[in-house]
């Protein structure tokens, strides 16, 4: 079944505008040092964006000082599964995108966003379809042609239950396709197989992938944005190749359930303070990704309104384990 325009529509969400944070209130923090779960590689997409905003925090005088702590494995799951059981007192916090919904979509994880507090929404990141050099297609409409005359010969790299999974879902529904899925364990492991030619598809992003499509090591088919973006011109979005797919990975922080509001707030307000870093934005913008910042209830009702447009749409492609 085909998918309602509405729909991918609703996965845009881009336009969030920068939201005050509550007041702080005194924190009882008990660390020097708080660590932050990012449940992939180090190296990876997530994990440079998610250093650059500790490093932010911590030049900003953040107290405590934040700790990136790689727990890769499970297409994040480990991490997630680790940052959970954490105590509520201020002293882990968790690296967080979509990844928390289709996991528990697809029965991976029997538990997802409202098992933490929500504490900031941070930035989007859109995907770039990426190919290997030697395939013979050029864009999204020639890929769509190959897959079509070969059902299931298109092998397309993803973390099995993650957003680099579900947007091929999508595109196989969207034009009426079938991919071979491998599962890679976060973009870096991906990028590795699509250079090393081990794969004809994958899903990257400009953070970690630039350099290699402007060096022609790697072919970018299309990009999830509504307009081209201005670091990569000559790629077409998907919506120009006729497929209204406006997509991107939302990353943000969250705590573990049972925290005190005081706690939440106090690190809304750190990372408020990183998120108008001039430099941070700077950075952001070179690596094709944006800063939207939203507050710990505007986070809350973000994570509640895309849960319910992605479950309607995991329903639609099949991926839906649930009741």
């Amino acid at each position: 079944m085909k998918l309602k325009t509405a729909l991918f529509a609703a996965l845009a969400t881009a336009s969030v505008a920068f939201a005050g944070a509550p007041a702080v209130q005194a924190a009882d923090l008990s660390c020097r040092t708080a660590k932050l779960i990012v449940p992939w590689g180090a190296g990876g997409g997530t994990d440079v964006i998610f250093r650059q905003f500790v490093e932010a925090a911590n030049e900003a005088g953040a107290k405590p000082k934040l700790q990136v702590v790689n727990i890769g494995g499970q297409g994040g799951n480990k991490g997630a599964k680790e940052a959970r059981k954490a105590k509520p007192d201020g002293c882990t916090l968790f690296a967080i995108h979509q990844s928390a919904l289709t996991s528990f979509f697809n029965g991976r994880v029997d538990f997802t966003w409202d098992a933490f507090e929500p504490v900031v929404l941070l930035t989007r990141t859109p995907a770039i379809i990426g190919a290997s050099p030697d395939v013979p297609y050029n864009n999204i409409k020639e890929l769509v042609e190959a897959a079509k005359k070969a059902p299931g010969s298109v092998t397309a790299g993803g973390t099995l239950g993650s957003t680099s999974h579900f947007i091929f879902l999508l595109l196989e529904d969207a034009a009426g396709v079938k991919f071979k899925h491998v599962s890679y364990d976060g973009t870096r492991q991906r990028m590795t197989a699509l250079l090393a030619k081990n794969i004809d598809i994958g899903e990257i992003n400009l953070a970690s992938a630039k350099k290699y499509i402007q060096t022609n090591e790697l072919k970018a088919l299309g990009i999830t944005t509504p307009e081209r973006n201005s670091e990569i011109p000559d790629v077409m979005t998907l919506k120009e190749q006729g497929y209204n797919l406006i997509y991107g990975t939302d990353r943000g922080v969250v705590l573990p359930k049972g925290v005190s509001q005081d706690v939440i707030n106090h690190y809304a307000e750190v990372f408020k303070k990183a998120a108008a870093d001039p430099k941070v934005v700077a950075a952001m913008t070179a690596k094709g990704t944006t800063v939207n910042y939203l507050g710990p209830k505007e986070y809350t009702a973000y994570f509640e309104k895309t849960f319910a447009d992605w479950k309607r749409i995991a329903i639609e492609v099949g991926l839906y384990k649930g009741d």
